[in-house]
């Protein structure tokens, strides 16, 4: 055997283990009947696995798969009653993008003074969400890449475990497996709907955004679904099959060698998530006063990170995918715009 097979088939080893176990973590928490246990339990066996040194990376092609196949469900979830509320998005986005500075600017200070990290990391580490972008960005300075990294995998990891029971209780305790949005249809409906959602994950990719290939699939099965061209349900296998995968994107992650360093930054991280909990909470309940928007959207829309598993989440919860989505494209624009100003603060001298 080639040194090239034996790669490949180690590569495919790791990857019929990683799905297997994010499965069987899965169905464990579905059968104990946590809130979504199919992604919550895929999370927590995939992370032990990653944080024990198994190779958990999942191959692109999978992931844009199961991508497209939650943005088609979440669409699923977006209906005409949507519409009346659309009045109250740009407020709605206003106080969230408040919410998103006081974070930044208290997650900064207590790294800095707290830690005494450096400008450059603490400020990439301060940053709610658009993780992808901010390491990109970070990677261009001087900032330290391990610390940056953990602080954002840490608030990802804790997001999922600690919004998903919350949600259980604000919603009465729905959202187990929520049952597919829609009704069974032809062959041709479902052609339609693959064919012109795959054509929205594509422009979504083009568009460069985080989780773009998600937005676009959900975008056009929205549309699909409120004119009920193709109000078609995603099959229940393939739902649960797109849940275990995400836990386990999220769960790959953390690697290995992170072991060590993440408990020596463990109380860094725990405090920069806890202020952007916080914070954001406070800023969700002005909205909530002001809006009247119910306290499970807002929880999800206005949460610092984690795009495409808190509008998987919102489906699941049967709580406007579009609203939670929409408020998560807006706080990367404003961090993507933020990033390159702060920066330029932060090059000069004390």
């Amino acid at each position: 055997m080639t040194a090239g097979m034996s790669a490949r088939l180690r590569r495919a080893l790791a990857l019929a283990s990683t799905l297997a176990m994010a499965a069987v973590g899965g169905a464990a928490a579905a059968a104990l009947d946590l809130p979504v246990g199919w992604l919550l339990g895929s999370v927590v066996v995939v992370s032990i696995a990653s944080l024990a040194g198994h190779d958990t990376n999942l191959p692109k092609g999978l992931r844009d798969a199961v991508f497209i196949v939650l943005g088609i469900q979440a669409g699923a979830g977006v209906t005409p009653a949507v519409v009346d509320q659309l009045a109250l998005w740009p407020l709605s986005f206003a106080i969230q993008m408040l919410g998103v500075l006081c974070v930044i600017a208290a997650t900064y200070v207590f790294l800095r003074k707290g830690f005494g990290w450096d400008k450059e990391t603490a400020l990439f580490a301060a940053l709610p969400g658009a993780m992808s972008f901010v390491l990109a960005a970070a990677s261009e300075t001087r900032a330290d890449m391990t610390r940056i990294t953990i602080v954002q995998s840490v608030r990802l990891l804790l997001l999922i475990g600690a919004l998903t029971p919350t949600l259980a209780w604000l919603e009465g305790g729905e959202g187990v497996l929520a049952a597919s949005r829609g009704g069974s249809g032809t062959l041709g409906v479902y052609a339609i709907l693959v064919a012109v959602c795959l054509a929205g994950a594509f422009l979504g990719h083009l568009s460069r955004l985080p989780g773009g290939i998600l937005l676009g699939a959900l975008a056009a099965s929205a549309v699909l679904h409120v004119t009920e061209i193709a109000p078609v349900a995603v099959p229940q296998p393939i739902a649960v099959a797109g849940l275990v995968v995400l836990g386990a994107l999220i769960g790959s992650r953390l690697k290995g060698e992170s072991r060590s360093t993440m408990l020596e930054l463990l109380p860094a991280s725990l405090g920069a998530f806890v202020i952007g909990l916080v914070i954001s909470a406070v800023a969700g309940l002005a909205a909530y006063q002001l809006l009247g928007i119910g306290l499970g959207k807002i929880a999800l829309a206005y949460a610092p990170g984690a795009l495409e598993a808190l509008t998987v989440l919102a489906y699941q919860f049967n709580l406007d995918p579009a609203y939670v989505a929409a408020h998560h494209v807006v706080r990367f624009i404003g961090i993507a715009l933020l990033v390159p100003i702060l920066a330029r603060h932060l090059s000069k001298p004390d």
